[in-house]
């Protein structure tokens, strides 16, 4: 893996949704260390917010950026556990027109060797709604950076190689146009 300067830098606009029922944007770590990094970057914060665990609240903002034409990415941080509140992947999963298993095993293996075992108490999910990418991160600003830094930084780079998510972009709704023509 290596990054390509030959390429230019392609930013997308990126929007993050923190889901707690306790967070302000004043206190939210996690959010603004997502919102830093892929600033840093180069890319375009898009959007944040905050939303409470409430399904219909997370689906309902999640829906709205993926069909906002200015959104090329969606990351939410929070609501990836085990108790009752948490349900950010039941609530954006089904927006999915493809799932991205891969992003969840490649985040637990990298989660396993900072945390161990205790990265089986997370759910992250990834997905494709639409032509936007969506990445459904854990709480902890931990696994909000090694998100970022391990995976998403060089996917979301044009000239990261052998391949990243910007160069197949412009073709991510085939399936939708597939699907359009059959009816």
């Amino acid at each position: 893996m290596s990054t390509n300067d030959a390429y230019p830098f392609v930013p997308l606009s990126i929007a993050v949704l923190t889901v707690s029922d306790t967070r302000r944007m004043e206190d939210d770590r996690s959010g603004t260390l997502l919102a830093e990094r892929l600033t840093q970057a180069g890319h375009k914060l898009g959007d944040r917010a905050i939303v409470t665990d409430d399904l219909e609240a997370i689906r309902a903002k999640v829906k709205a950026w993926v069909s906002d034409p200015a959104i090329d990415v969606v990351i939410t941080t929070g609501g990836t556990g085990f108790t009752g509140r948490d349900v950010t992947p039941e609530a954006i999963e089904p927006l999915f027109d493809k799932r991205m298993d891969g992003f969840s095993a490649l985040f637990h293996r990298i989660s396993y060797d900072k945390i161990g075992t205790s990265t089986i108490q997370s759910r992250a999910t990834a997905g494709l709604a639409g032509t936007t990418f969506v990445f459904v991160l854990p709480g902890s600003p931990g696994a909000c950076k090694d998100a970022w830094d391990d995976i998403l930084a060089g996917q979301l780079d044009y000239r990261h190689r052998p391949c990243n998510f910007v160069e197949i972009m412009p073709r991510l709704d085939e399936h939708l146009k597939r699907t359009k023509l059959k009816v």
